[in-house]
């Protein structure tokens, strides 16, 4: 009988960001998302590969309940919902780095009145720092809690919808901010030993 797939747990937390084109930065409370990554064989520079199945990613939308902007909720029946394509990468148990392939489509609605065509977007998100001709910002590694900040930056390509393009100002760029925990699953076999000195989010 093969031994389970060592597995990670992904939570999302709040304090998370979207900043899109010159808007100024959409706060986002995540709390409830995550998933469970598939971890791969450890390579001989001691990173781990781990995979997301894109259909068991929960990613809470953007709406009232959970965006703010400028400090005021976003009106009742507007929403901007993800659907997770694809989140990859690896992760340095030593270090606490997380590098990852994310790849989602951003969905504007209002009510059931409206559905804007998928905006696709495509970045990595790391804990380093991420630099662009519009944003700069830094993440920061697993810290000893499981608690990390990834961010990354993605050129998104117009919707083909030209009022919504009129509106974002696209093709322009966005930062996304992403507070998380990750925790080991019981028997993953998985060394999580994140050094002591390691900054943890919120601290």
């Amino acid at each position: 009988m093969s031994a389970p797939e060592a597995a990670l747990q992904l939570s999302t937390l709040a304090g998370c960001g979207l900043t899109i084109a010159g808007y100024p930065r959409f706060r986002y409370d995540a709390r409830g998302g995550g998933g469970s990554a598939r971890l791969g064989p450890a390579s001989s520079d001691g990173t781990w590969p781990l995979q997301f199945p894109p259909q068991e990613l929960q990613i809470p939308p953007l709406d009232w309940r959970s965006t703010r902007l400028l400090g005021v909720p976003l009106p009742p029946g507007l929403s901007i919902s993800i659907e997770p394509q694809r989140l990859e990468g690896v992760v340095d148990p030593a270090s606490g780095s997380l590098a990852l392939s994310f790849q989602a489509h951003f969905v504007f609605a209002v009510g059931s009145l409206y559905r804007a065509p998928p905006l696709l977007v495509s970045t990595e998100l790391v804990t380093g720092e991420v630099r662009s001709q519009r944003h700069r910002c830094c993440g920061q590694p697993l810290g000893a809690d499981g608690t990390a900040q990834l961010v990354g930056v993605a050129t998104i390509e117009p919707s083909g919808e030209a009022w919504l393009d009129r509106f974002l100002g696209l093709p322009d760029e966005a930062l996304a901010l992403l507070r998380c925990r990750f925790s080991s699953e019981s028997g993953a076999g998985f060394p999580w030993e994140p050094p002591s000195g390691l900054w943890a989010p919120g601290q």
